[in-house]
């Protein structure tokens, strides 16, 4: 079956009272503000240093390399969320800013094709000789994702043409032939982006280096990491990786037979994306049927509610099955950003739901979490538990934050975030000759070119504050078929054509509803209240707790609402939570409000730490707010599970 195919930004316009708050705060603040963190120019930042390292590498500056590895990639990822912004508008100052940096890029490459700062400069020859950290294959593919991005929303070639050069020779140096190395990336990333780069360019040796990454992953006798450690004056780059393990790299077995998510969050879930698209590409079952066994193993047994995933605050990295603490957990923001970028590849290649249905959890809670209201400050690590003043250096807990930072030494999250968000426009839409697949609730017009002809469609909705929106068609194509996502947590769903409830077949959680649509509307209406969510018992963090959840958000407690010690509330779920829109708070909110009890303070005297007499509790209201805005009133608690009132 025909993969879906995505919407070009270029042809999406959104304009959503939920998302437009987010979206257009891209171009109105954060690409200049990462500009400037880039440029070392935020007061009070950690330092950046990753354009200053391309100028001193052009020999255009004087000075040393600084920064983690992988520096590089926080300009890629930036460039990227820079050619999806000017897809969607264009803006001469931003692309000339942009061209720049690009121009500067292909100034630092080397004869042969090589660019990366950090070898140039602090490890020359040392090229390819420390793939298990060194990050080159990694920090390239953000480069070609970038590149492939820039080169759809401008037209123009020099930066495919410059990332061109180094793909070919990483094509050139490794495979499976005799005098080739025969290794493959520390860091996941380039195998999806050398997709990316063949769909953009019709040259075969990038699709087939990149089955290469994916075929010798986990093979051999001996692990290839483990061998490069071995060889002859290697240095760790990270003192952590000297006892390394290969799970961590999802080295550990061949790729095809790994059933369970293991290691580094975000390595995992760029790996599997890039199986997908690889698995689709070589109709290969058994790459697919992995895709699937992993998928799973994430969404029933290792991601969080938020869609959050990696529980590890050291080496950020899954654990096992049901391990999910809320207040020293990772959940890194990038994390959540991969597995949304596999769910969406399992949609298009299944056309099934649930894959959206998880997408749109990470996207509406993790994700934004990851970013403040106002576009200036981040989250890396997203805890669902934070006592701010336990968040302490040199403990278990030193790697949470109780506040959003300006900017981070190893700052990935930030730019992932605003290509993300640039981004969003192809969230929304699947299609293929005949059918639109209609998969996120977000307020848009976009143009797409079916086989009977170019549509237009026109997508309006208050969703997630109104469980309603409406779809009109217009264009060239005469009969086709609508294939409307039926979300996990709908109710009587319905549509209406014209006013009249129409039939429809479900299958796969899609609505699927024929007819020739043109200068017709269709609304969507469904149900869905305010609810208690209970994570299996085996989630030992959870046990006994209840969150509360409406639509796709999660909803959190924050010390500004409900006072100090959170842990002292426990929630009475006889009755559903109450909503209400705020308009206020946070430029207008739906805030949800639950009966509940809270142990008295002065049930405790001064100094008495244990004692046998039950304490005392007192009625309250619980007031929640949805977890991707927390930490944007200051400082102070926060938690996400409730004790339950039995």
């Amino acid at each position: 079956m025909e993969k879906l195919k995505l919407a070009d930004l270029k042809d999406v316009k959104i304009k959503d009272p939920f998302w437009d708050r987010h979206t257009q705060l891209v171009k109105s603040e954060i690409l200049d503000y990462q500009w400037k963190a880039m440029n070392d120019q935020i007061e009070d930042a950690p330092p950046s240093h990753c354009i200053e390292n391309f100028r001193i590498a052009a020999g255009e500056s004087d000075g040393e390399f600084f920064g983690a590895v992988f520096q590089d990639s926080d300009v890629a990822k930036w460039l990227e969320a820079v050619a999806y912004t000017l897809a969607a508008e264009p803006d001469a100052e931003l692309k000339k800013r942009a061209d720049g940096v690009i121009d500067l890029i292909g100034r630092a490459q080397q004869p042969d094709g090589y660019f990366n700062t950090y070898f140039i400069l602090k490890e020359p020859g040392k090229r390819f000789q420390n793939l298990c950290e060194g990050h080159e294959l990694y920090t390239l593919g953000h480069m070609i994702e970038a590149a492939v991005a820039y080169n759809q929303a401008t037209g123009e070639r020099r930066f495919l043409e410059i990332v061109c050069r180094m793909a070919d020779l990483v094509a050139d140096t490794f495979g499976p032939e005799e005098g080739k190395l025969h290794g493959m990336p520390g860091h996941e990333e380039i195998e999806l982006a050398l997709v990316r780069l063949y769909e953009v360019t019709g040259e075969r040796k990038y699709l087939e280096t990149a089955k290469y990454f994916i075929d010798v992953r986990g093979t051999g006798e001996k692990n290839y990491f483990l061998k490069e450690m071995e060889q002859e004056g290697f240095r760790n780059i990270f003192p952590e990786f000297e006892d390394y393990q290969p799970e961590y790299s999802q080295s550990h077995l061949p790729v095809r037979e790994q059933r369970t998510a293991e290691g580094h969050a975000v390595r995992a879930v760029y790996l599997y994306s890039a199986m997908a698209d690889l698995a689709d590409l070589y109709h290969d079952e058994k790459l697919f049927e992995a895709c699937t066994k992993l998928w799973d193993n994430i969404v029933q047994r290792r991601m969080y509610v938020t869609g959050g995933i990696g529980s590890s605050g050291i080496l950020e990295r899954f654990t096992t099955d049901y391990d999910l603490p809320n207040d020293c957990n990772y959940g890194e923001t990038c994390a959540s950003i991969g597995l949304a970028l596999f769910g969406r590849r399992m949609a298009q290649i299944t056309r099934d739901a649930r894959y959206i249905d998880v997408a749109e959890r990470a996207l509406y809670n993790t994700v934004l979490a990851g970013i403040a209201l106002d576009g200036k400050s981040f989250f890396y690590v997203n805890p669902l538990e934070v006592w701010p003043d336990n968040c302490m250096g040199r403990t278990s807990k030193e790697h949470v934050k109780s506040i959003r930072q300006k900017w981070f030494g190893v700052a990935c999250c930030p730019p992932n975030i605003a290509r993300t968000l640039s981004s969003l426009g192809q969230y929304i839409y699947g299609y293929d000759k005949h059918t639109l697949f209609v998969n996120l609730f977000i307020g848009n017009e976009t143009e797409l070119e079916l086989e009977g002809g170019r549509i237009r469609v026109s997508l309006e909705t208050e969703f997630p504050y109104k469980n309603t929106y409406s779809l009109r068609i217009h264009g060239e194509a005469g009969r086709m078929t609508l294939a409307l996502r039926i979300p996990d947590y709908a109710v009587d769903y319905r549509i209406f054509q014209d006013g009249t409830e129409a039939v429809y077949t479900a299958e796969k959680g899609y609505a699927y509803i024929s007819g020739d649509f043109r200068g017709k509307t269709l609304e969507v209406r469904f149900r869905s209240e305010p609810r208690f969510i209970r994570a299996n018992p085996a989630v030992r963090a959870d046990e006994g707790k209840v969150c509360m959840m409406n639509g796709p958000l999660v909803y959190a407690l924050e010390e500004a609402d409900n006072g100090a010690n959170l842990s002292g509330i426990y929630l009475d779920t006889s009755t559903r939570p109450a909503m209400r829109l705020d308009p206020e708070l946070f430029g207008g909110t739906l805030v949800l409000s639950a009966d509940g009890y809270r142990i008295a303070a002065d049930s405790w005297a001064p100094g008495e730490l244990y004692k046998e007499e039950k304490p005392k509790f007192l009625k309250t209201e619980v007031r929640a707010i949805p977890y991707a805005y927390w930490n944007n009133r200051g400082k102070g608690e926060m938690t996400v599970w409730v004790k339950e009132w039995i």
